[in-house]
Formats: C-alpha cells, sequence, structure tokens
C-alpha cells in the first residue's frame, strides 16, 4: 500500500543551557516524519547524533533520497537494509512501528513481543558545571529516585562529593563523554567507591576501550559513544558490563530490540538512554526500556515546553501514554 510521507523540523527550547563535555545545548531541533496511508497517520521522531555530525538538515535529506522507496511501502527490515544507523532511519522505523500498530490494531508492545509497559525509574541528568551548582541542580530534582551526573575533567572527584551530599537518597551514575584518562579514573575510583556510584559511563575516548582492560573497578562500566549498532557488540563485550541503546544512535526501535537481545544473550546488561527530544522520541525507548536494567530517559523535562500526551514524570518514574505514540487507531 502506497504511503505520503512528510518531514519536517520543529524547535523546541530548553528551560536552560544544558551542557557535558565540549557541548552547550540551548535548544532541541528534532525531525518529524508523518506516513499516511489515506486512513490512517503515524509519526516517528528523531534529532541524530550530534558528534557524529548529523543536523536536521542532513536527516531530512537522508529521508528525502528514500522517499520513494517509503512511500512504495517499505517495511521495518528492508529499511535497515536501505539506510545506515542514524536519525533518519530512527525516525522513519518509528513511524512504520506506529503505522503497524494503527493498522493492525493492537499496541506496539505487543506486535513486539514485550509486556504490557509499567511505569520505569529513570534517572534525571544533572548537567556539568561548579560542583555546587550540580548539587543544587541535583537537589531541585525532588521527586528523582536517580540521578545521572554529566562529569568533565574539571574537578569530577568534588562535584561527584557535592552531589552526592545533597542527595544521599538517590541512585547515582557518572557520565564521562569520553573525558577520562586511564589514570584520572583510577585516581576517581575510590572517590566513586566512597559516594556509592552505580554506574560509570563512556569514560574513554571511542577507539579506547581496551584501556579498560585490568583496570580494577568494583562499579559497572558501560560504553554509550563506543557503541553505536548491533555489529558494535560482539567486541565491546570484552571491554564493558553495560551498552548503553539510543535509538538516534542505532537507527530505531527495530534495531534496538535486536541489540538488548544480543547484550543480553552476551551477558551484558543494557541501558536504554536518549539524545535530545520530545516525548514523541521517547515513547519508542519507553517500551525498549522494559527489557532494560538501566533508563535514562529524562530528555522532555529541560523542554519549556512539550507535546499533546506528553510522557508522564511522576515519582522519579516514567510513563508513556499510547495516546502519544504506539496506540492502536
Amino acid at each position: 500500500m502506497s504511503l505520503k510521507l512528510t518531514v519536517r523540523v520543529d524547535a523546541w527550547s530548553y528551560i536552560a543551557p544544558f551542557r557535558i563535555t565540549g557541548y552547550v545545548f540551548s535548544e532541541a531541533e528534532v525531525v518529524v516524519v508523518t506516513l499516511d496511508d489515506g486512513d490512517l497517520r503515524a509519526r516517528g521522531e528523531a534529532c541524530g547524533v550530534y558528534y557524529h555530525g548529523e543536523t536536521p538538515d542532513s536527516i531530512v535529506r537522508d529521508i528525502e533520497a528514500v522517499r520513494g522507496q517509503v512511500e512504495d511501502g517499505i517495511d521495518r527490515e528492508s529499511l535497515r537494509l536501505l539506510l545506515p544507523p542514524g536519525g533518519a532511519r530512527n525516525a522513519l522505523d518509528c513511524a512504520l512501528w506506529d503505522l503497524e500498530a494503527k493498522r493492525a490494531g493492537k499496541p506496539v508492545w505487543e506486535l513486539a513481543g514485550l509486556m504490557r509497559p509499567k511505569p520505569l525509574l529513570t534517572t534525571f541528568t544533572v548537567s556539568a558545571g561548579p560542583a555546587a551548582e550540580m548539587a543544587r541542580a541535583a537537589k531541585a530534582y525532588t521527586t528523582a529516585r536517580a540521578v545521572k551526573i554529566k562529569l568533565t575533567p574539571d574537578d569530577p572527584a568534588g562535584c561527584v562529593a557535592a552531589v552526592r551530599a545533597a542527595r544521599p537518597d538517590v541512585w547515582l551514575g557518572v557520565d564521562a563523554n569520553q573525558g577520562f584518562t586511564r589514570s584520572a579514573l583510577e585516581k576517581l575510583i575510590p572517590v566513586f567507591r566512597q559516594c556509592d556510584v552505580g554506574l560509570i559511563e563512556q569514560p574513554f575516548p571511542v577507539g579506547h576501550d581496551d584501556e579498560l582492560d585490568g583496570l580494577q573497578c568494583p562499579i559497572p562500566i558501560a560504553a554509550d559513544e563506543s557503541v553505536q549498532k548491533f555489529s558494535d557488540l560482539a567486541a565491546l563485550a570484552q571491554h564493558y558490563d553495560v551498552i548503553n541503546i539510543k535509538l538516534d544512535k542505532c537507527g530505531g526501535l527495530t534495531e534496538g530490540l535486536a541489540m538488548a537481545r544480543e547484550a543480553q544473550r552476551l551477558g551484558l546488561k543494557v541501558m536504554v538512554g536518549c539524545m535530545s527530544g520530545t516525548s514523541l522520541a521517547m515513547a519508542p525507548a519507553f517500551l525498549l526500556g522494559q527489557i532494560c536494567d538501566f533508563v535514562d530517559l529524562d530528555a522532555p523535562t529541560f523542554l519549556a515546553s512539550d507535546r499533546e500526551h506528553p510522557a508522564l514524570y511522576e515519582n522519579g518514574e516514567l510513563f508513556c501514554p499510547e495516546q502519544l505514540w504506539g496506540g492502536p487507531a
């Protein structure tokens, strides 16, 4: 059945600038795909991977390049062969899942072989900054039960200690965004242990994963930028304890589900994370989160406004309603 493809770019302002190692973001620009078969309309959203040079314009170009195949009625497996991992495939893949659910009269979770979704404990992110500022930000998450803090090489020990002192009650993870060296991490591990850190995410630059070999670290270490797609998993299993799947990286829910199941087969734990985006981008990742060990899907909480039927953040948990995405017509 032929489809009508519509592509647009939306800009959503942040409440305040968001900082990580090497980047400052002031708004979320996202690409929204709509598929219309004459009776039903389905959507998918992506923002791409900034450190791969993806932009809204490049994502739109990638989608337009396959417009003919999409409008001819492509399926999700054919899409995986047609486009590489990234934002364009993510937006289209999620729209195809949404359309499939509406056509079948069944929610995506059922089509994907998942259990009925339940609310998920999610981390709430504190962007990098001075220790006192980060402590205040962590304290402002009054209902959070899990917090992840972005660290740079500038006083990471002081930042972790300040946040832990401000929030002794939460699970605490740290994300270096490739900003540490091996020697720096070795010095920080005792501080992290003292502060009861539960996860260290992407401490070293991509390509330096073997520097983790032999490291004496009782805290699980997660790959983020080092793991992009299904074919990366086997080589990383020997270096990491956890992999962080993001739909913008891997190119959609179809690949994300396959990655999670393969990671578990390899003995790895699984985290679902996100780039920036609205609740429309969180909804497919929320379903993936149903089979994950760690969930980091707080991006809409940084936005000044959100979509209709937004994701619900209550008591430190996330729930995405089917009216937003993935429900039957």
